[in-house]
């Protein structure tokens, strides 16, 4: 029996004036991420922008760390939905190492290009056990449908660790290293696994 692949935690149902605001403040914070960088954007800028009082920014988020990992919880769900459902090679109807090579690609490129999102998030986005549990869980699945044996957690996890953001940008910023370069590197390390 298959195992379902854990999704980012659904949000209770909340009143349509709440969903309302969420989604104003969620696309003037993403506006205002557009047009400078992140760590310039203020609680205040996004409320203004929102037509709502800081209040209500900070009563629905908590804290602008919050406000930044519910941005970051929307690009996720679009990611797994992606891979979910998406089409091939990073969703289904590929063989599984062209599926798992185009999620360490997807995945490198997407946490460099979020990575000063994913630092504004903190510890909120770090301690997100959705977002490692499913990505964990995907590649054990592909590693078991290209036949790996041995621990597949452990080596689904060792797969994953290299993926983060702070991995990434040690190799970009003190290493010097093109995005083709880790690409190279963990296509080298995936095949290494495989066998």
């Amino acid at each position: 029996m298959s195992k379902m692949l854990p999704l980012l935690a659904e949000q209770s149902p909340e009143r349509r004036d709440a969903a309302r605001n969420r989604e104003r403040l969620l696309e003037a914070a993403a506006e205002l991420i557009g047009t400078c960088d992140v760590s310039e954007v203020t609680m205040e800028e996004v409320a203004a922008r929102a037509g709502v009082g800081k209040g209500t920014v900070f009563r629905r988020f908590g804290s602008r760390e919050g406000l930044m990992a519910a941005l970051l919880d929307h690009e996720e769900r679009e990611w797994q939905a992606a891979v979910i459902s998406g089409p091939p090679p990073l969703g289904p109807g590929a063989p599984p190492m062209e599926r798992l090579l185009a999620f360490g690609e997807s995945r490198i490129r997407a946490n460099l290009q979020q990575g000063a999102l994913i630092e504004a998030a903190g510890r909120t986005w770090v301690t997100n056990y959705a977002v490692v549990g499913f990505t964990i869980m995907h590649v054990r699945m592909l590693l078991t449908a290209l036949g790996v044996t041995g621990d597949l957690t452990y080596l689904a996890t060792a797969l994953v660790a290299p993926l983060a953001l702070p991995v990434l940008r040690q190799q970009v910023e003190l290493d010097g290293m093109a995005v083709g370069e880790i690409l190279t590197g963990w296509t080298d390390l995936v095949h290494r696994v495989v066998g």
